[in-house]
């Protein structure tokens, strides 16, 4: 079966990151993966997080930087960065923000991001 999406829906997170999500739980209805672009301003940063998915990350402007137990990843446009399910991270964008799409499979959620309060 076929279905259109005619656009994404906008997920509001605070610090000033769009997620806008085009297949998910929350516009698409799909449990088993979730594709969002997200646009993080200069400087953002979120809490750090033990999600029970595996994130793929394409970075298509600026720089997202990645928090985890080995160190610190920063991944530039035109990288990927890939993070798996079980390992605390912690994202957060650049001097010039970032524009990248995350794919994470199964779909994310709040209750599967795992984010430390």
């Amino acid at each position: 079966m076929v279905r259109k999406i005619e656009g994404p829906a906008r997920i509001p997170v605070p610090g000033g990151k769009l997620i806008d999500e085009h297949i998910g739980r929350v516009n698409s209805g799909d449990e088993a993966i979730s594709i969002a672009h997200m646009t993080a301003p200069p400087g953002w940063e979120e809490p750090a997080q033990t999600p029970s998915f595996t994130e793929y990350t394409v970075v298509l402007r600026g720089e997202v930087i990645v928090e985890h137990a080995g160190g610190s990843t920063r991944v530039a446009a035109g990288q990927s960065v890939v993070t798996s399910p079980g390992e605390k991270i912690r994202y957060s964008a650049g001097p010039e923000g970032a524009e990248y799409i995350a794919v994470c499979l199964p779909a994310f959620s709040p209750e599967t991001a795992g984010r430390d309060d």
